[in-house]
């Protein structure tokens, strides 16, 4: 087994094709046909359907191990080019899209100045199809919300942020600055589907003071709920992040006192130790939570920034 090999199945499992895994590889389809059969010949079983197209089952789980060997090599020979203090080298960051929309403009900005050869490669997504990445070893590291249980990782709390209503200036609830939850049991609101993890964050909360939110629609995905209540088509309870103060809107931010805050982290891997790169970014990105959160409504730091709940008195 070489690296050859785990690169040519990679390649088929990404490009979906022997042809346009050569093509992805600067090479002809009979030397990735050679590799693939080669490394099927010494694992003793198929990894890919040739009558049907697409991995076998024993292929999937081949690819998932083969991503995080090929990363790992280029993160050693990252390091090593790091040695003289010239960060180099890839750093593949999942995010959460409104932590990505609030920050990740500043991020990338302040990584291109200080490390012009670290090569960010951000993947947005949920915290649930971000972490399975984690795992894998296709992601280095990752902004995700908790909670996150997993012995393999390593979660450091970046802030903690409101759950807020979102309305455009247009709506009967405009005026209102903060608002209890209580009073919001006859209000028609954009909220996620039933099921999803903010949706059974908000049930939770409701529950607790005797109250059933009304959904007026059921959204899946909080940068859309957001989009849809600056556009005047509802009010939806979102993380303060999906609104960041960096965008111009005719709408308002109106607290909940009931509603627990979301907390953001930053998770990696436990084993192996981060790369130059990822390290690098992990710096960085700790000074513009830093700089930003003071200028973001219902963005806190500190250590009394992250009890799960509030009180209300």
């Amino acid at each position: 087994m070489d690296v050859r090999q785990l690169a040519a199945i990679v390649a088929v499992a990404d490009h979906g094709t022997f042809s346009a895994a050569a093509r992805a590889l600067y090479t002809v389809q009979s030397n990735v046909s050679g590799h693939v059969a080669k490394l099927e010949r010494e694992l003793g079983v198929g990894l890919v359907d040739r009558a049907n197209g697409g991995l076998t089952d024993e292929g999937v789980r081949v690819v998932e191990r083969a991503r995080r060997v090929l990363n790992e090599i280029d993160d050693i020979a990252a390091d090593i080019a790091s040695l003289d203090d010239d960060v180099s080298g890839d750093a593949r960051i999942g995010v959460i899209g409104t932590t990505a929309r609030w920050l990740m403009p500043a991020l990338l900005g302040a990584v291109a100045e200080q490390h012009p050869r670290v090569h960010p490669i951000v993947s947005e997504g949920s915290t649930t199809t971000i972490v399975p990445g984690l795992i894998s070893g296709q992601l280095n590291a990752a902004i995700i919300h908790l909670p996150i249980d997993d012995p393999e990782l390593v979660v450091e709390p970046l802030f903690a942020e409101d759950l807020l209503l979102l309305v455009h200036s247009d709506h009967p609830l405009a005026t209102r600055e903060t608002m209890p939850l209580t009073e919001l049991e006859d209000v028609p609101l954009l909220l996620p589907p039933k099921g999803a993890a903010l949706r059974r964050v908000l049930d939770r909360a409701a529950a607790s003071v005797d109250v059933t939110l009304r959904a007026q629609a059921e959204i899946d995905g909080v940068r859309l709920l957001a989009s849809l209540a600056f556009d005047g088509y509802g009010g939806a309870i979102v993380p303060a992040t999906a609104a960041p103060s960096q965008i111009d809107g005719d709408f308002r931010r109106i607290l909940v006192p009931e509603l627990p805050r979301r907390v953001v982290a930053w998770a990696r891997r436990r084993r192996p130790a981060p790369s130059a790169a990822t390290s690098a970014v992990a710096s960085i990105l700790a000074s513009m939570v830093e700089q930003h959160a003071p200028s973001q409504p219902g963005v806190h730091l500190g250590d009394d920034a992250f009890p799960v709940h509030r009180s209300t008195s």
